[in-house]
């Protein structure tokens, strides 16, 4: 009997202990998912219309500045301030709900080409592209939830992605801008950003009157100009030229000099200098110089003409290195206008 009292409390305890564990802190979180914010209600709010984006010219860069209104041959052509306007709203909403950012990336296909999607063709430059238009060739691959084995869509590269979750081990889970809709994009072509990223530097290109302006925002709705430039951006002329794609991109890297080659060759034919890229090989830069050995050159009369890039933004070179030096990578938006 003695031996039966002794084995009961022992024979309990080790029971209990192998029961599961109610406590909240016991559980393991999975270290690969997005950590959730506390989630504070909040007194409802008027909702942020484009007459209350506010911009103030303040210019740190006062060179080759343009007016509001100005002549192009036989042409008045004006900075579109209402549609820039409509921008930094769509910017303003982003922010407004905080999230954990990601760019789409796949630069030159490094990490992957994408996979067919349902429906593609060839496009005028003989490369396979989605319903929408967006070629294969640096893209990512957009899956919806309901098939994560072909893609619906393809992401451009510099796109962001709101990260909301992780599907298994392979997908992450996010709203992007372009197209604007929920997918399931794999984990390899997802670079995550600085849980604490704010956007606080703003790009506008347009490709309708050849400019570009740089903004800062001090507050929520309320930016400054810090510039307005001349710029000529890309053209349709296949094979090799392309237009600057429409959309809101992310400035992902930077280059003292982006050298180029010969279309259609591997041989090295010029650079331009101070280039910051946004979306596969568009960057932001200065006037080329056909030659890799040349002097930098500070401004071509063809800017603020007619589009003339394969694809790039070019800009007076002091101009290109105001924005190299003063937009921070992976925190700058390039937003594309037209």
């Amino acid at each position: 009997m003695k031996n039966i009292m002794t084995f009961l409390p022992l024979a309990l305890t080790l029971l209990l202990a192998c029961q599961p564990s109610t406590d909240s802190s016991a559980e393991v979180t999975n270290m690969d998912s997005i950590i959730a914010t506390d989630t504070v209600v909040a007194d409802s709010q008027p909702e942020l219309t484009v007459e209350q984006i506010v911009i103030d010219r303040e210019l740190a860069f006062d060179k080759y500045t343009l007016e509001d209104s100005y002549q192009y041959q036989k042409e008045t052509r004006t900075i579109q301030w209402n549609k820039i306007r409509e921008q930094l709203l769509r910017i303003e909403q982003l922010q407004a709900t905080p999230h954990r950012w990601g760019v789409l990336q796949n630069y030159k296909n490094l990490n992957g080409e994408a996979p067919l999607t349902k429906v593609w063709s060839r496009d005028s430059y003989k490369l396979v592209s989605d319903s929408l238009g967006v070629e294969r060739y640096q893209a990512v691959p957009l899956y919806a939830s309901t098939d994560t084995l072909t893609p619906e869509l393809y992401g451009r590269d510099g796109t962001l992605i709101a990260m909301t979750d992780t599907q298994g081990s392979n997908f992450w889970q996010g709203r992007t801008e372009s197209p604007e809709a929920d997918w399931y994009v794999p984990k390899r072509y997802v670079k995550l950003l600085k849980p604490d990223v704010t956007f606080s530097h703003v790009v506008v290109v347009d490709r309708k009157n050849q400019y570009i302006i740089t903004l800062e925002r001090q507050a929520p709705a309320h930016y400054l100009v810090r510039s307005i430039n001349p710029a000529t951006t890309g053209r349709h002329k296949p094979p090799h030229a392309k237009e600057t794609p429409l959309g809101i991109f992310l400035l992902q890297e930077k280059k003292p000099k982006m050298f180029y080659t010969s279309d259609g060759s591997s041989r090295i034919a010029g650079f331009a200098p101070w280039a910051s890229r946004f979306t596969c090989g568009a960057y932001i830069h200065g006037v080329p110089v056909n030659n890799p050995k040349g002097k930098i050159v500070e401004y071509s009369h063809s800017l603020g003409t007619t589009p003339r890039s394969h694809m790039c933004v070019r800009n007076a070179s002091s101009h290109a290195k105001f924005v190299y030096d003063n937009c921070p990578t992976l925190a700058t938006l390039i937003v594309v206008i037209e």
